[in-house]
């Protein structure tokens, strides 16, 4: 602790995750459909990267762009959901300083990788109904892997820049972290500095990695739309809005919680509430993926069927 009072948590070596404690009664039961939930989304997104690796015809730049998702899913899981389990299944609601900032880390990057994958796969549905004669061009296997790299890059850089101004902000005296996990807004509060500046700079990067990218996204999907409606076959309108739709789904449940969440200042969000919107999108989301994009696609079915020996 220095001259002011102000203490870095690395000199008490961990922090408080007060996460659901507000309401004993409700940890049990949030034990157990965080673990339900945490089942499936191990099971359905490894089928869908296992199915995509396993069938040649589901080697398409759609399916790629999928298996990065589900991947991506399962690490965002990961990096947070058995450590909420266990805080909720037991009396010590700790973590280590390191363990705190490694989960800052990787909760971050893998949430600004799935923005921008996210703009990623709706280019690549406006290339395919917009633009059917060149996508074979447009997207090349070499410009998809380019393009999931470039998720996957600008997701982690923005996170070292954020983890590294956060975690150099003083805090004052107490470490309880009233979230479930360690996150920006939550770990601001503890600031006993002024932290506009750093809210300003949330606020800044949060617009580009998430406004942009939704913007992005509709524009597309208003292309798309507007192809849509110029297709007189009704088996391609249904084919191209069961694709679509299930990724506007996603990008649904991904992006509305996420703008609740970063589009304003940590000092303006209800800090309940928030708990629950941000356990929405960091246990339901990942294990809801898979069921939205392959219980009603044919594709998924008929490789299914091949894979069994059935077709």
């Amino acid at each position: 602790m220095n001259d002011d009072g102000k203490v870095n948590a690395s000199s008490e070596g961990y922090f408080v995750l007060v996460g659901f404690s507000n309401w004993p009664h409700l940890e049990v039961v949030l034990f157990v459909v965080v673990l339900i939930f945490y089942l499936m989304t191990p099971i359905g997104n490894l089928f869908i990267i296992i199915l995509s690796y396993l069938d040649s015809h589901l080697h398409t730049p759609m399916y790629f762009f999928l298996s990065n998702l589900s991947f991506l899913d399962l690490c965002y899981t990961t990096s947070s959901i058995p450590h909420l389990l266990v805080n909720l299944w037991g009396l010590e609601k700790t973590i280590s300083y390191a363990g705190c900032m490694i989960q800052l880390y990787f909760v971050l990057a893998l949430g600004t990788t799935e923005c921008v994958l996210l703009v990623v796969m709706s280019y690549d549905r406006y290339a395919a109904v917009c633009r059917p004669l060149h996508y074979t061009v447009l997207m090349h296997p070499r410009f998809c892997h380019l393009l999931a790299m470039a998720s996957w890059v600008s997701g982690f850089t923005n996170s070292a820049l954020h983890s590294s101004f956060t975690f150099w902000i003083p805090l004052c005296g107490h470490h309880q972290v009233d979230h479930f996990f360690c996150e920006v807004p939550a770990l601001l509060r503890l600031s006993c500095v002024d932290t506009h500046a750093d809210e300003l700079t949330l606020m800044i990067t949060s617009s580009i990695f998430v406004l942009i990218p939704l913007i992005l996204i509709l524009t597309s999907y208003g292309a798309i739309v507007q192809a849509v409606l110029r297709v007189q076959s009704t088996t391609g309108l249904q084919r191209v809005l069961g694709t679509c739709g299930a990724h506007l789904m996603v990008v649904s449940l991904f992006f509305i919680p996420a703008m609740y969440m970063y589009l304003q200042p940590p000092s303006g969000n209800s800090q309940d509430q928030g708990k629950f919107i941000v356990l929405f999108y960091t246990v339901v989301t990942p294990s809801l993926n898979p069921l939205i994009y392959t219980l009603r696609n044919k594709d998924v079915r008929r490789a299914v069927k091949r894979l069994m020996g059935w077709e």
